[in-house]
């Protein structure tokens, strides 16, 4: 796609750009558009679709959304605050990151990770971890197994990489995701803006810097930066200076503190959806009475 179609609005969302929208890396591009149109066929004929949607800070979205798909529509998001995370996690948590974070000063900490499925290459890996070496912020960064093409952990790191630190950051394979980003050591949250890793942040009113893949990682980048304007969006190639300014701007500067300014209405309105009363307590009580009348 040509660099000025990519970048140019999508007519029927205007937030978003053509370069925005999900797409399926397959061998065959029409088994992409033979999934969607399965997919959209199928919530269409459904009995109900559930969210894990937050229908307070959605509204305009969801309401499109229930004309475009005429069946009941439950919003009891965020999820994980119904089910704690390593009840679904395949991968083992390391939790000694939790009593590293406890000896840091609060909102000082970068949080990275990129998810569980995406995978970088190994130039991209290296200028993420010298941007956050070069941004002098203490950071926690989540390298899980995999995660870069063709080698099996961190090897790749320069010699001497981690011991220069000298405690100022520290890199696990995997971590209990929710209790780090509420933690108060965490300030920032470089992510791949998967949708529960978007609503973690929020939950926990975390900026973010936005680095996303695949699906619909795009599409809530778009969101989080240009939207609710709550991170900041890596919209070009990954190099080290970009990275080293994000965290910098994020954790350090006076736009970082407007950011982390209007990311906190976005947490209590969470927090209120999730009371008596609130629009996904209610929505959790309208799924369970309509689940009892089949």
């Amino acid at each position: 796609m040509a660099e000025t179609k990519a970048d140019s609005p999508v007519p029927e969302l205007p937030y978003l750009r053509m370069k925005d929208l999900p797409w399926f890396q397959t061998e065959d591009p029409r088994s992409g558009d033979k999934l969607q149109i399965g997919v959209m066929k199928s919530l269409k004929s459904s009995s109900g679709i559930i969210f894990n949607a937050i229908e307070d800070l959605e509204t305009d979205q969801l309401d499109e959304a229930r004309i475009e798909f005429p069946v009941p529509l439950f919003c009891i998001g965020p999820f994980h605050r119904y089910v704690s995370a390593s009840s679904s996690s395949l991968l083992a948590h390391d939790m000694t990151c939790l009593s590293w974070l406890d000896k840091q000063a609060t909102n000082s900490v970068i949080y990275a990770s990129l998810g569980s499925i995406a995978s970088i290459d190994e130039s991209e890996f290296l200028e993420i971890a010298w941007g956050l070496r070069n941004s002098n912020q203490p950071f926690l960064w989540v390298v899980r197994p995999g995660l870069i093409h063709g080698k099996e952990w961190i090897e790749i790191l320069p010699k001497g990489f981690i011991e220069n630190l000298e405690g100022r950051g520290k890199i696990v394979k995997w971590a209990p995701q929710p209790e780090v980003l509420a933690h108060r050591a965490t300030g920032g949250f470089l992510t791949h803006c998967g949708w529960n890793s978007t609503l973690e942040g929020i939950c926990e009113a975390i900026p973010m810097i936005c680095r996303p893949s695949f699906g619909d990682q795009r599409v809530n980048a778009r969101y989080i930066n240009d939207v609710w304007k709550i991170g900041l969006h890596l919209e070009n190639k990954v190099e080290r200076l970009v990275i080293e300014n994000a965290v910098r701007t994020l954790m350090t500067s006076s736009e970082g503190e407007e950011i982390r300014k209007r990311i906190m209405p976005m947490k209590e309105t969470v927090e209120q959806c999730l009371k008596l009363g609130g629009s996904s307590f209610r929505n959790l009580e309208n799924l369970i009475a309509y689940i009892l009348s089949f």
